[in-house]
């Protein structure tokens, strides 16, 4: 099952709100959605930013320069 990472993100955020383990959050989102989803370090990262605010459902936007077409 294909999933966004923006719904996973609200998933970790809402589990992060109740004050899960976020090993225990990686085995119940990787049984829900396939092996491999997301790794525990990975919840554990959006654990801690959720924590100082600095979590967000939506991704930044990218920094750098942008791709330009080369049209002929």
């Amino acid at each position: 099952m294909e999933v966004s990472k923006e719904k996973i993100r609200y998933i970790l955020q809402s589990f992060s709100d109740k004050g899960e383990n976020a090993n225990q959050v990686a085995e119940i989102v990787n049984g829900v959605y396939g092996t491999d989803t997301v790794i525990a370090n990975y919840v554990q990262f959006g654990f801690v930013d959720s924590i100082h605010a600095f979590f967000d459902i939506k991704d930044a936007p990218h920094t750098g320069r942008p791709v330009i077409k080369n049209v002929d």
